[in-house]
């Protein structure tokens, strides 16, 4: 039988909000864990509130599974804007960026695949909101590799964006598969030859 692997709780400050406290569990919970394994129950234990507390919050578990794809989508937006609004790189040199944090993210201690696919893998249903979400996180990578591609003036559009497209899903996708994030780096070569 496998043994259920406790994920480590988070250091919150004393008077961090009932609601950050859910959030900040749920989303160590749900990424080191997944989404199915962890219960109610167990989301309220760790966090430390009232069973009450979770639901004046958050309807129901789907309501906090949204919230944490949420908040894991902000913060890689929020990351990959910043490259994008620096004026001093090119939009290949952006493109690049973004495979550099595929790589930086890989290599962190406690990788975990793609909160996204991971979401994704554990609903059936294309229609849920967790995969719901998840296309909307791709549609928005795929709209920012779009536009970067285009600004490069690449002879074919299109196909550099899906080849592009491809090779960011497989980077995290094989790192954690492979247990190796040298196929982040891989796929960060392969891009670099591909925009040349």
């Amino acid at each position: 039988m496998a043994r259920t692997r406790r994920a480590v709780p988070v250091e919150l400050p004393p008077d961090a909000s009932v609601r950050e406290r859910i959030m900040s569990t749920a989303c160590r919970l749900f990424y080191d864990e997944g989404i199915q394994a962890v219960g109610i129950q167990r989301l309220i234990d760790e966090a430390g509130i009232a069973k009450a507390s979770l639901y004046a919050h958050f309807p129901s578990k789907d309501d906090v599974v949204a919230a944490y794809l949420e908040r894991k989508g902000a913060e890689w937006r929020d990351e990959v804007q910043k490259h994008l609004d620096n004026p001093r790189l090119s939009a290949r040199a952006k493109i690049l960026k973004i495979f550099d944090m595929t790589v930086a993210m890989v290599e962190r201690p406690g990788f975990r695949g793609c909160p996204f696919h991971n979401a994704s893998a554990e609903v059936a249903d294309p229609a849920h909101p967790i995969r719901v979400a998840a296309k909307q996180q791709r549609r928005w990578v795929q709209d920012v590799m779009s536009r970067l591609v285009r600004e490069t003036g690449a002879a074919s559009p299109d196909r550099l964006i899906g080849s592009l497209m491809v090779l960011f899903d497989g980077a995290s996708a094989t790192a954690l598969i492979d247990g190796d994030p040298g196929s982040a780096r891989n796929a960060r070569w392969a891009a670099e030859r591909m925009l040349a």
